[in-house]
């Protein structure tokens, strides 16, 4: 099965992540970043995209070369994706001293197609990355990129908590940053629309008048049949 990346844009990241769990591919807690890792632009909508993974120092300078020189390898390696990259950057210095990204990387990587960005490390230049409308999520800002310089590419890195390995797929909004098991990702969309469905019956109620404690309990129950229902035909797909 295909995976419709543009269909999963439409859901936001908690509903996705409802979504996976319904699978029980992976413990609950497992599969996101923590709240170290915020959006930039939390007005933005969700971005879906494949991990374009690389690691960052900013403290020392770079031995020898130019420091933007890694930009043409990286973004050449979007190609190796099965979709639009998101670049995600673990920064090997703790704590960060200096920006991870700016203007320029975040239009290179826009104008090479990738969908947004993800950085243990700080941002810079946020007003004019959002005028580009490129999505990014950091830790925090900081001024200066210091002697920022990419150390490799296309490695399996550390962020926010979470390991990410190049080509993982990643659903990021407002509320945080998650990935989508590749097993599953083809059948997310479905289960998200079903289970959005599921909480409307408790929504529903409690939006229809003044609510009645009975009533409440049976439309709860009903939500949480609907979800149970939903969660064995999941698991059911996944098994098979």
């Amino acid at each position: 099965m295909s995976i419709d990346l543009q269909r999963l844009a439409r859901f936001d990241t908690p509903t996705i992540s409802n979504a996976i769990e319904v699978f029980n591919v992976r413990p609950r807690s497992a599969g996101y970043m923590d709240a170290r890792i915020r959006a930039c632009f939390p007005e933005m909508p969700p971005m879906v995209g494949y991990a374009s993974t690389a690691t960052m120092r900013c403290a020392e300078p770079l031995a020898a070369g130019d420091v933007y020189g890694s930009l043409d390898q990286q973004v050449a390696r979007f190609a190796e994706l099965p979709g639009p990259a998101i670049v995600v950057f673990e920064d090997l210095d703790d704590p960060p001293v200096a920006a991870t990204f700016g203007e320029i990387m975040c239009t290179t990587y826009q104008s090479f197609g990738a969908a947004g960005l993800i950085t243990s490390g700080a941002a810079r230049d946020v007003d004019q990355v959002r005028r580009l409308g490129f999505p990014a999520f950091s830790n925090g800002a900081i001024c200066s990129h210091g002697y920022s310089h990419i150390v490799d590419l296309h490695c399996t890195i550390r962020v926010g908590g979470l390991t990410i390995r190049a080509g993982e797929l990643i659903h990021a909004d407002a509320n945080g940053v998650c990935t989508i098991p590749a097993s599953i990702a083809a059948q997310v969309a479905d289960i998200a629309e079903e289970f959005v469905a599921a909480e409307a019956l408790v929504l529903n109620y409690l939006k229809g008048g003044p609510p009645d404690v009975k009533a409440f309990g049976e439309a709860r129950k009903a939500m949480m049949d609907a979800i149970a229902a939903l969660s064995r035909r999941a698991r059911a797909q996944a098994g098979a």
